[in-house]
Order: C-alpha cells, then sequence, then structure tokens
C-alpha cells in the first residue's frame, strides 16, 4: 500500500507537470519506478505504458475544444511518428542508450535556453511550411524523434513540441494539445506494445496507481494549460526542458 501511494503521489505529479508543458513526465516517474526496485528494462516498459493514460487524460480534456485540433494534420503528425517508434523501442531493447542519453540532455537543455532567449517564440500561432517540401521535412524530423520515442525515456515529448513551433509555426498551446493527444496517445501506445514484444515486460502490479494517477494529472495538466494559455506554457516548458536536460546527464554520470 505504501509503494502504491508513493507511486500514485509521483506520478500525479510528474504527469500534470507534461501535459501542461508538453512532456518531460519521465523526468519523475521513471527514476522513482528505479528507485523502487525495478529493473531498467522493466521500468521502461511500465512507464511507456502508463505514459498512454497521461495522453487519454490531456485528450479527454482537449477534445472539449475540438475546434483547436486540425485532424488532417494530427493524423499526419501521428503517423510520422509512429513508425520511428517502433523502430526506436527495437532499439532500446539490443544496444545501452547511455551516449543517446547525454546527448538528448545537451540538445533538451539548448532548446530551453533557446525558448529562454527567444521572447516571442511560439506566443502566437503563425501557420508555415504547410506545402510538400514543408511537410516532407517536418515528417522525417517527426520520425526521427519518434525514434527517440521508442527508445528513451525522457524528453522527447518535448522535441516534439519545439518542433511542431519552430517548423510549423503553432504557438505554445496548439503545439502541447498535438503533443499531448499525438504523442502521449498514440506514439505512447506504440512504444509501450513494441517494447513488451521485443522483450521487456511490465510491472503489472503497480499500474493501477500508475493508469489513475497518469490520467487524473494529463486532465489537470491540459486544464492549466487551457486557462494559462501559451506564455504560461512557454515558461513551462523552458522549466521542464532544462530540468529534463540536466537530469539526463545527471544519469549518465551516476
Amino acid at each position: 500500500m505504501v509503494d502504491q501511494i508513493v507511486i500514485f503521489i509521483a506520478s500525479f505529479v510528474a504527469n500534470t507537470m507534461s501535459a501542461f508543458a508538453g512532456g518531460g513526465a519521465g523526468l519523475v516517474q521513471f527514476p522513482v519506478l528505479i528507485f523502487m526496485g525495478l529493473p531498467f528494462s522493466v521500468a521502461l516498459a511500465t512507464h511507456k505504458t502508463a505514459t498512454v493514460a497521461l495522453g487519454l487524460g490531456a485528450a479527454y480534456r482537449h477534445l472539449k475544444n475540438p475546434e483547436n485540433i486540425d485532424w488532417t494534420f494530427a493524423i499526419y503528425v501521428m503517423l510520422c511518428g509512429v513508425f520511428g517508434t517502433i523502430l526506436g523501442a527495437y532499439i532500446i531493447v539490443q544496444v545501452p542508450d547511455k551516449i543517446a542519453e547525454i546527448t538528448l540532455g545537451i540538445i533538451t537543455i539548448a532548446l530551453g535556453l533557446y525558448s529562454i532567449l527567444k521572447k516571442e517564440m511560439g506566443r502566437i500561432d503563425n501557420p508555415k511550411h504547410r506545402d510538400r517540401s514543408g511537410y516532407a521535412i517536418g515528417g522525417i524530423v517527426l520520425f526521427l524523434i519518434g525514434v527517440f520515442n521508442g527508445s528513451l525515456t525522457s524528453g522527447s515529448e518535448l522535441f516534439v513540441t519545439v518542433w511542431l513551433i519552430l517548423w510549423f509555426g503553432l504557438d505554445y498551446k496548439k503545439a502541447v494539445i498535438y503533443t499531448m493527444l499525438l504523442v502521449g496517445v498514440f506514439w505512447n501506445a506504440t512504444g509501450a506494445i513494441s517494447v513488451n514484444m521485443f522483450g521487456a515486460q511490465t510491472h503489472w502490479a503497480w499500474m493501477p496507481a500508475l493508469l489513475l494517477a497518469s490520467f487524473l494529472g494529463g486532465y489537470a495538466g491540459a486544464h492549466m494549460g487551457i486557462l494559462k494559455g501559451s506564455t504560461w506554457i512557454k515558461r513551462g516548458f523552458e522549466a521542464v526542458t532544462i530540468a529534463s536536460g540536466l537530469y539526463l546527464i545527471i544519469r549518465f554520470f551516476s
């Protein structure tokens, strides 16, 4: 019972933060699973399975305002990343991921600092690169982020959020909606299924607490984002990216 309570609280905090800022649930949830005694591969599979509920909770809140979603664009983002996620899930059960994680940590911190310096970044919705070549380049990058999503435990959602802002011109509020709806549900579900198929095993005994906390946290974070708007989400994104990057670097040396 104590384990379930600790896991619930940590997961709720992690997923609320993630749904508000556009990613970073693994910053808290994954290390807690390791600390509670799960082997790396089991913690990875358990975390990825639980994050599907994060996406469902956030999606449930955002779908109350469906006018904010371009479904054609949403399907495009979903398909670009799903296949990369499968490849990433295969990679993570075959090779160590230490070098990839420290590299990702440095880049993630850079993203947060870049957003701080670019004060107008993501404040307004200004669609761009919506032609054939723009979609091609954007899709390739989303596929590569999908590989990260399938193979790493923290940070990939943040990359989707910032890429949707930088390349496609979305504001932070809309970018987070797409990230939570598509990465949170479809990419993460694909990653969870793939990781389990390729050999990792989910620790099902803790899943009730994780799923409930993830769903409620996803809903709460999405609600906060809708109320606060792009400026507050931008600040949350910057804090989470820098914290996530530092976590990945510290874990590399631990």
